[in-house]
Parts: structure tokens; C-alpha cells; sequence
């Protein structure tokens, strides 16, 4: 079986980048890195993935005059790289109907709350504000509808009494680190495919939720 070929986009950091990095390098994820794409010169995730040795790009969103333009660029530099699955880690852009229907199924997201929760920025000062006793984060197959695709897989983090968007985000990235290289795992292993509006598991269809990490 040959090993899935992944690109990575970023914007950030790469926390997530790394915890995926690391996965494969241990095997724990059947494939590899390829390339990591950023739309910003300066996010730190291209200097990790530089240091693993893994191709990068920058694609500065601001030489497009639109959101159209650059998403046209950007499907034909991920396709240049002929990926398996297309993995967005911290990357800051709201994507185009046309992006996301090229890599259908083929594309996963993170986002730090329990869908289908508080879609969209500031999450945890959402979840903290609304007195919530848990919140977490999802990772999903990418559709159309901003945060809105097919939950794969959930985990929970409660939300304790003195918590600030601060201390609840670095919880919450922990759990991050876990499950983002599970799911690519899972979809490196041929376990995970998207139907119409639904994931699929070892053949079975996921709950509107997702499955839950741990189980």
C-alpha cells in the first residue's frame, strides 16, 4: 500500500503541522508530508516544516486582487504536489465553493470548539462567556459551509470555574495534538471516507458528532 501523500496549509505556528510531522515519522501515520503551504512569509510552520526537511511555498493572499484569483492559484500549487488529502492546520482563510469542491473528501480541517458549536473565531471566550462546563475540538472533512463539514472525530475538554480563553485554548490544543494526527492516521489507513453530508469509519456512518476521543 502506498504511503498517502499529505499537503499541509498553514498561516501560523504549526503546532498541528508538528504533531502531524511527528506522526508520520513514526509511522503512526501511513504517509508523508510533501509540502507545506503558507500565505504568510512569516508563520513559524515553515521554518518546522524546513527543519523535517518537507518542500514549502508561500502564496501571499495579498498579490490576488480577489478571493477567486487566489484560490485559483493556490488549487493548482496544491495539485502540483499530487496529495492524497490536503490537511488545513491554522490555515486563516475562508475558502472558495470552487477550492473545496476540487479536493473533496480529500480535505480536513481543525477547529477548536465542539461542532456544530461556536463555528467561526474566538471560540473559547465564547464557550467560557456562554458558563458551558465543557467545549474541545473537531476535526472535519472541509464542505462549503464555513466549519460545517462532516465531523470525524471529537474530544471534550471541561471548562473549569477559573479558566481564561488562555488557559482553556492551551487545554485545548493538547487535545489538538492527538486527534488531528489520529484522523490522518485513520485516512492514511483507507478507514475514513466522506459521503454526501456524512463520515464514514470502518464502514460504518459517524454520528452528526463525530466519534469521541477517547472512546
Amino acid at each position: 500500500m502506498s504511503n498517502t501523500r499529505l499537503v499541509v496549509l498553514i498561516s501560523g505556528s504549526g503546532s498541528n503541522l508538528q504533531a502531524i510531522i511527528d506522526a508520520c515519522q513514526s509511522n503512526q501515520i501511513k504517509g508523508e508530508v510533501v509540502a507545506v503551504i503558507s500565505n504568510k512569509e512569516q508563520a513559524y510552520g515553515l521554518t518546522r516544516a524546513a527543519n523535517a526537511g518537507i518542500e514549502t511555498k508561500v502564496l501571499s493572499h495579498k498579490a490576488f486582487a480577489t478571493r477567486e484569483d487566489y484560490d485559483v492559484e493556490l488549487a493548482s500549487l496544491i495539485d502540483s504536489f499530487n496529495p492524497d488529502l490536503v490537511v488545513l492546520a491554522g490555515f486563516m482563510r475562508i475558502l472558495t465553493p470552487s477550492l473545496v469542491q476540487k479536493f473533496k473528501g480529500k480535505m480536513l480541517n481543525i477547529h477548536p470548539s465542539l461542532l456544530p458549536k461556536y463555528q467561526g473565531l474566538n471560540t473559547h471566550q465564547r464557550a467560557i462567556d456562554a458558563k458551558d462546563d465543557v467545549h474541545g475540538v473537531s476535526v472535519h472533512f472541509v464542505t462549503e459551509e464555513l466549519d460545517g463539514g462532516p465531523v470525524v472525530l471529537q474530544a471534550k475538554v471541561p471548562i473549569l470555574a477559573d479558566d481564561t480563553a488562555q488557559t482553556l485554548a492551551q487545554r485545548v490544543h493538547e487535545q489538538e495534538h492527538i486527534i488531528y494526527p489520529l484522523v490522518v492516521q485513520w485516512f492514511s489507513e483507507h478507514r475514513l471516507t466522506m459521503e454526501a453530508d456524512y463520515a464514514v469509519f470502518d464502514n460504518q456512518p459517524l454520528p452528526a458528532q463525530g466519534a469521541t476521543y477517547p472512546e
